[in-house]
């Protein structure tokens, strides 16, 4: 493990610039074209098969050795978000409105410093899928590659993915079988009044009023139709309805996300969602348009394939580095759309630091921890060299 450590090192200086290089430059969902161009370059140049346009900016790069018969697939994100960063850094984005608050730039560097080792040593045998994947922060660029044939195109016997955590200390591996991250739901709920003079109330139908009760109900889900031993959440993260204090407005928009650990609780409530918002807005002689804007699975690591990799962890870092979740996060992660499709799968975490005041992901004084890319690096090298022995 010192060995590979040491030798990935060699070389982690170029990744970390690279990093950076990508955070001075983000790119958001399906817009990440200069960093798709960067990253099929290197890997051209590296000896890889590299196959473009999945999700318009996605990639594949695949490469070979041996005559083995089994297929790994790794997969890293590179979007960006829409948020202004405050990280003081002095590779800050140069984009106004665009950040890499999540730590994908770091992502993919880590992968791209695994592949190029990769290349020069083959010391695999069996054939390596390298997926980069657009618009995770949109949760479902992974869908959108899917929809555009990614395992019909490249087969996988097995996928892996990580993500960096904060929170956990630096270079620590944290991992769990089963629901790790809840679905998400977008739900976007228009309620249709009738506009009136705010001075003549009666002869309108106030949609702003019936967007509060309907808002108010949705609360008695999770606490009256929901088991206390069933984890769902569901958040209003913005009501807009009208400009003027003296108009009964005619609409009112409610937008809403949605988390659970379960289908079975995700089905009932959005169902539920779309039955309170009818029946409330009807006792106003109002109206509703329910539109479910998009949805993210839970993600459900294959137990095999986390024991797999959990296994590897404790063998090259030690039992103190490796951690097992109790519960899962609320957090929700489009690669729950792959282990859909390959259930033998798993993603897991990679501490970024638990020191006072590092920021988490999506805070805009976050950055992610170069210190963990020879760590993620050197365990992709492993897991490649392991599972394509």
């Amino acid at each position: 493990m010192d060995k590979l450590l040491e030798e990935i090192k060699k070389d982690v200086n170029y990744f970390v610039e690279l990093r950076h290089q990508l955070h001075e430059n983000p790119e958001v969902g399906f817009e990440e074209v200069k960093t798709s161009q960067l990253v099929a370059k290197l890997l051209k140049k590296w000896g890889y098969d590299v196959y473009k346009g999945l999700a318009k900016t996605g990639i594949v790069a695949t490469l070979k050795s041996g005559d083995g018969s089994k297929v790994l697939g790794i997969r890293a994100d590179m979007d960006a978000l829409p948020m202004e960063e405050k990280s003081g850094k002095a590779w800050c984005s140069k984009t106004a409105n665009r950040f890499h608050g999540c730590g994908h730039d770091g992502h993919t560097a880590t992968l791209l410093c695994a592949a190029k080792y990769l290349s020069e040593t083959k010391a695999f045998d069996g054939t390596l899928h390298l997926i980069f994947q657009p618009a995770e922060e949109l949760l479902y660029g992974g869908r959108v590659m899917l929809d555009d044939g990614l395992f019909a195109k490249f087969p996988c016997d097995a996928i892996f993915a990580l993500h960096n955590m904060p929170g956990f200390k630096t270079g620590h591996f944290i991992f769990k079988e089963g629901e790790m991250m809840a679905s998400s739901d977008t739900i976007h709920i228009e309620v249709v009044g009738k506009g009136a003079h705010g001075a003549m109330p009666e002869m309108g139908i106030d949609a702003t009023l019936v967007a509060c009760y309907i808002a108010t109900a949705l609360q008695s889900i999770v606490s009256r139709n929901v088991s206390p031993l069933r984890p769902a959440v569901i958040t209003i993260g913005s009501i807009k309805a009208g400009d003027a204090p003296n108009i009964i407005n005619e609409r009112a928009l409610m937008k809403l996300t949605v988390r659970c650990m379960d289908n079975q609780t995700r089905e009932l409530v959005l169902q539920r969602i779309r039955e309170i918002a009818e029946m409330q807005a009807k006792s106003f002689n109002a109206s509703v348009n329910v539109e479910h804007v998009n949805a993210s699975p839970v993600l459900i690591n294959g137990k095999e394939a986390t024991v797999y990799a959990r296994s590897l962890a404790v063998e090259m870092f030690g039992e103190d580095k490796v951690h097992t979740l109790q519960e899962g996060t609320m957090g929700s992660e489009d690669f729950a759309f792959m282990l859909e499709a390959n259930p033998n799968g798993c993603y897991f975490m990679i501490g970024g630091g638990d020191e006072p005041g590092i920021a988490p992901p999506h805070n805009p004084a976050y950055d992610f921890n170069d210190e963990i890319i020879p760590v993620g690096a050197a365990f992709w090298v492993k897991l490649t060299e392991s599972y394509l022995k």
